[in-house]
């Protein structure tokens, strides 16, 4: 297994890391006596986590280190490292108004779910599934570490709602862009398969 490939490994372990430590804060702040360096703990295991995802593609570019593993891997990581704090930080709030709420967590997990299935459908049609980022989702997901950020960090004065309308935002409008795509792929396949028709 490549460096690049345990550092990805590694991302997908702090994921439980974090969610314990930011239990235990929440805890601490419902029984009235908020342990901050547990906020801080948990904070900086997300933030390891997040810098790791550079470090390892970094690492994969320039020592060739590519592998079908980390290929496979890297986006499981990330996407558990991000579901796992944004649940974490909706159903344990880190205080007076730091949490994020929970229609936005449903949104985005069905939002997940339907381009899971959708890829799905077109690995069934297609076989192979080209799956090009499109700049709306890349927008999304840096509306979503903002928001995770914003109430981790607690340091804005103001309502968690504000990142969370932008998170909203390009989640629906990225959501919106995949299924587009999807709906090409499926359409070039029936004019592939039914020539004239």
């Amino acid at each position: 297994m490549t460096l690049a490939s345990k550092i990805t490994l590694g991302r997908l372990l702090c994921a439980p890391v974090f969610a314990v430590l930011a239990v235990y804060y929440g805890e601490s702040v419902k029984a009235g006596t908020p342990e901050e360096t547990i906020r801080w703990w948990a904070v900086g295991v997300f933030i390891f986590a997040s810098v790791s995802d550079g470090i390892d593609g970094y690492i994969a570019r320039h020592f060739n280190q590519r592998s079908k593993f980390g290929a496979f891997m890297d986006p499981i990581a990330d996407k558990v490292l991000l579901l796992t704090g944004i649940i974490v930080l909706t159903f344990v709030p880190w205080g007076e108004g730091w949490h994020i709420p929970i229609w936005f967590t449903a949104l985005m997990i069905a939002r997940d779910i339907i381009i899971i299935g959708g890829i799905a459908i077109l690995h069934y049609f297609n076989q192979h599934v080209p799956i090009r980022p499109h700049w709306t989702g890349k927008i999304c997901t840096f509306t979503q570490m903002l928001l995770l950020g914003w109430v981790m960090l607690k340091f804005i004065p103001f309502s968690p709602l504000y990142p969370t309308i932008a998170a909203t935002i390009f989640t629906v409008w990225s959501g919106i862009e995949y299924f587009r795509q999807g709906l090409h792929q499926l359409q070039d396949h029936h004019e592939v398969e039914n020539p004239g028709s």
